[in-house]
């Protein structure tokens, strides 16, 4: 009788063990970006592409805690780095509000900072069935979207990990993106390690400086100053407001 009582006492604690979510970490993503496909084609995309790397790869940490996170550069890949970077985006600083559905980011704008803050990005989601992937030990369900009106999002999220955030402002999954492909970007972020131990939580905290701007107001600005640059000056919106 004991052993009977015992072995379905044993079985719950096994499952629910097993069934634990995280909801404090940080994530470390590698971001990539095929900088010749950036260029495109023609004449003087050519002239270029002998000159830099093809891929250039950077890391970013997104620390994450009781419904919130911050997402801050780490560092790079020196050897695939642009000759002409000046680094200014690498002290962007995105903080996002899960439970609010805010967001304020620190972003250097055409030589500008700003801080800008919002309502986080609407995202319309549709889950892709059957599709999986395991991504920093973590098993991962794909969804797919499309931002931007016409910029189709691929994203793996896991489910194990209740803050539904992801890279910069990616977000509105049951569970934290793991990885994202943005064909049209040439750009792909993907988680390399999950960190659930020693985290600062007290970094969670949204940035303070810069000229204080709404999304929304800064978007119309940005829209004028780069209305004859093309396709680069669609990927400049797209780097500023994700």
């Amino acid at each position: 009788m004991k052993i009977k009582f015992i072995l379905p006492l044993l079985l719950i604690s096994i499952l629910t063990y097993s069934q634990q979510f995280i909801s404090e970490g940080m994530v470390e993503y590698e971001m990539r970006t095929n900088n010749h496909k950036t260029f495109g084609d023609g004449i003087w995309a050519e002239m270029f592409k002998d000159k830099i790397p093809q891929f250039s790869t950077y890391y970013y940490h997104l620390t994450f805690s009781d419904n919130k996170s911050v997402y801050k550069f780490d560092h790079l890949d020196e050897k695939t780095k642009l000759p002409w970077n000046d680094n200014s985006d690498q002290d962007n600083i995105w903080y996002n509000n899960y439970s609010t559905g805010t967001f304020t980011n620190f972003k250097s704008v055409f030589g500008d900072n700003y801080l800008m803050s919002d309502s986080l990005m609407k995202i319309e989601w549709r889950l892709v069935p059957n599709e999986v992937r395991q991504i920093a030990g973590f098993t991962c369900r794909k969804a797919q979207a499309v931002i931007f009106d016409s910029v189709y999002v691929f994203a793996f999220y896991t489910d194990e990990i209740t803050a539904p955030g992801g890279p910069m402002g990616i977000q509105g999954l049951p569970g934290m993106i793991l990885g994202i492909t943005i064909p049209r970007m040439y750009t792909s972020w993907i988680a390399t390690k999950v960190q659930i131990a020693g985290i600062n939580t007290s970094a969670i905290v949204p940035p303070t400086k810069g000229k204080k701007k709404k999304a929304t107001d800064l978007l119309d600005n940005a829209k004028k100053a780069t209305a004859d640059w093309g396709h680069w000056g669609q990927q400049a919106i797209w780097n500023i407001f994700l």
